[in-house]
């Protein structure tokens, strides 16, 4: 039997024993005993025992606890429909809020009136007006006077600051300080000195974004100029009339939403209820939302048929979201325009970043970490903006957070610490990988003037790769943990586990474990640097880069070879300190030594005294002496130290340069050669005359 079935049984038996309950209490003929049943109509005995059975106090308040309590499924249902119904009556009492209050509206705007203008009056007609006019003009004027003197001299503030966008941003910073230098320097009643500070406000707000959006199309259309020149097109790149046409929408839409926020706030002080804001807003909004469609459909477009498509849904989602707005829904609301808007704000500003880079290029070069804190900080603060606003409006806020045991305010704590955990881990990791790879590139393997700092530069090349991958390794574990114990999750454990799990890996994986500690202890003592040719069993080569485990070879004829730490062994490094070169040279048993011995000496003067190789030369060619006597020649042995690397060269130039002066001094090179000798040295000579006579002719040559 089904569980449907089950309890409907239920219900029906519970039913009719509750109707007969009922009726037996109600009924004068069930309430009579047994003895005043009229004849005939005498119930049986079974019926009578039942009777007597819920009649009873226990079987009473059994059946009134199960028909109060419901099955689980309609529990469900009732859940559901109760949050269903309170959606709808938050929706209601919102609305009916703000209707009620556009019917006191008119008597709020003459009580508002009436404390604004009494105000006025009291203070001075013609001096508040004139402090106003101050708020709204002064910046506008002094900002006026500061771009004629910088037009002449616009070219020297660019060299000056090193920067393109300092022509627009400097008048903006001129008419902020102008504006609160008018707000503070004037005395304001209190009315008045709230509304004052919103006008400022607001004007700020929409001359730095005017000046910001000005930026980014100047910086896009010096970059675009840039990839023309080059001949590279960035795909992610607008062109400047996009950019310009997004740029005059924005500061549209921005020089509108600050003047409401300016109103709606000043409506606060001069006692206008929450209801009677709320309904101001929510008509100011529709005028924001016509800003937004407009955009949308004027926007320049590719394909005019899919972008009419794309219009209308964004039109429809434009007035859901405002439907949202108005019927209270807030963190609907919210969610809705960072599903849209969040990932255009970090297009954009990975746009603004790019360009920047490209055309502040003599700025930024030698500030690395300043770029990257442009390009992951900017983002990484707009994503933390983002949720903890939306923790804000879920009512998750900092303080609630700290100290609230609720599971609500667990997990959206957790979630939200966690997002910002991994946006520091992220900035942290590229600002430190960004001043690893600055010290780098700034330490090439030949960039040291001395040995001392080609050595240090070598020790940099070959211990900072790794560093920057332990501690790619460690921020990415730190990072992990705490968003974990951030929602909740006991990480102690984890810990003791990984420790297992670590020493159970190195028992299954001691290779692995036995290169690592081999490559640990190698960059220990120091044994070899990138850049240096090593030597090990079967193996030499050029060092070229490390990894944990492991170290790359480049053979000098081509060949990488990626060789683990454990399998090195013993390491020979042709690369430190200096070398000593061995030269062996057979002369003839008639030299005359002590000539070649002087002619070696002024060779190796001569090598000394060379711009190219003497730098390179720690004692110059000698002739030590006699090394042996050999069958058909004098072996002499020569040698000469020098800086490690440098004796090939020097040794080809220098064998050069003896064949020559050996020659010139009369001095020859002893070579293997064959003779004959006999009595029948005769009879060979006219068997080989005989031989070739036949041999002309093209007979058979005589035995």
């Amino acid at each position: 039997m089904g569980r449907g079935t089950a309890a409907g049984l239920k219900a029906a038996i519970f039913g009719i024993l509750a109707f007969v309950a009922l009726f037996s209490a109600a009924s004068p003929g069930f309430s009579q005993t047994p003895a005043q049943t009229p004849a005939g109509n005498t119930p049986p005995a079974q019926v009578r025992e039942m009777m007597q059975l819920m009649q009873a106090p226990e079987v009473k308040q059994w059946m009134a606890t199960q028909m109060a309590a419901p099955s689980a499924a309609d529990s469900a249902s009732q859940n559901q429909m109760s949050v269903l119904s309170g959606l709808l009556q938050h929706a209601r009492r919102h609305v009916s809020m703000v209707s009620d209050a556009a019917m006191t509206l008119p008597s709020q705007i003459g009580n508002a009136f009436s404390l604004f203008f009494g105000e006025l009056a009291a203070t001075g007609w013609s001096r508040m007006i004139a402090q106003f006019l101050a708020i709204f003009l002064l910046g506008a004027i002094v900002e006026s006077i500061a771009r004629y003197a910088f037009r002449r001299r616009r070219r020297r503030l660019v060299q000056m600051a090193g920067m393109h966008l300092t022509p627009r941003v400097v008048p903006a910073l001129i008419f902020a300080a102008a504006t609160m230098l008018a707000l503070f320097s004037l005395s304001w009643p209190p009315l008045s000195q709230s509304v004052a500070i919103l006008c400022a406000v607001a004007l700020i707000v929409q001359r730095f974004t005017i000046c910001l959006g000005g930026v980014l199309v100047d910086l896009i259309g010096l970059a675009r100029a840039e990839e023309e020149r080059q001949g590279v097109i960035v795909p992610i790149m607008p062109s400047r009339a996009v950019a310009l046409f997004w740029y005059r929408r924005s500061a549209i839409f921005v020089i509108y939403f600050m003047l409401g926020w300016a109103a709606i706030q000043s409506m606060e002080p001069l006692g206008f209820s929450p209801s009677a804001r709320l309904f101001v807003g929510y008509i100011l909004g529709i005028g924001l939302l016509l800003i937004a469609i407009e955009a949308v459909w004027s926007r320049p477009q590719k394909d005019e048929k899919r972008g009419h498509g794309i219009s209308w849904a964004l039109t429809v989602y434009f007035l859901l979201l405002w439907g949202l707005w108005v019927t209270g829904f807030n963190w609907l609301l919210w969610l809705g325009i960072y599903v849209l808007m969040l990932p255009r704000v970090l297009a954009v500003s990975t746009i603004a970043v790019k360009s920047l880079q490209q055309t502040e290029a003599s700025f930024l070069a030698s500030r690395r970490i300043a770029t990257v804190l442009l390009d992951r900080g900017v983002r990484a603060l707009i994503i933390a903006f983002a949720a903890i606003w939306l923790g804000q409006l879920l009512g998750v806020g900092a303080d609630t957070m700290a100290a609230g045991d609720k599971m609500v305010d667990k997990i959206a704590r957790g979630v939200i610490g966690g997002i910002v955990i991994l946006l520091a881990a992220d900035l942290l990791w590229h600002v430190v990988k960004a001043y690893i790879d600055g010290k780098l590139l700034g330490m090439p393997l030949d960039g040291g003037a001395t040995d001392e700092e080609k050595a240090k530069h070598a020790r940099f090349q070959t211990l900072l790769p790794i560093f920057r991958n332990i501690l790619a390794v460690v921020i990415a574990v730190i990072a992990v943990l705490m968003v974990l114990s951030g929602l909740g999750i006991e990480i102690g454990p984890l810990i003791a586990g990984a420790g297992v799990v670590g020493v159970a890996v190195g028992f299954g994986a001691q290779t692995i474990v036995k290169d690592v500690i081999s490559g640990m202890f190698y960059l220990w003592d120091d044994a070899f640097r990138v850049g240096e040719y090593i030597e090990s069993g079967s193996h030499k080569g050029v060092v070229e880069a490390f990894s944990l485990r492991s170290v790359k070879l480049r053979h000098h004829r081509g060949p990488l070879t990626t060789v683990p730490f454990g399998e090195l062994g013993a390491v020979k490094n042709l690369n430190r300190d200096w070398t000593i070169d061995k030269i062996s040279l057979n002369v003839t048993y008639d030299t005359d030594l002590v000539k070649a011995k002087k002619v070696i000496k002024q060779i190796g003067q001569t090598l000394l005294e060379n711009p190219e190789f003497g730098p390179h030369i720690i004692e110059t060619l000698k002739m030590k002496g006699v090394e042996q006597f050999g069958e058909f020649a004098i072996e002499i042995r020569l040698s000469m130290m020098t800086k490690p690397g440098e004796q090939f060269v020097i040794r080809r130039n220098a064998l050069a340069m003896i064949r020559n002066a050996f020659k010139e001094n009369g001095i020859e090179f002893a070579v293997p050669t064959v003779q004959v000798s006999g009595d029948r040295a005769a009879e060979v000579d006219a068997a080989a005359a005989r031989y070739a006579a036949h041999a002309r002719a093209g007979g058979e040559p005589a035995a």
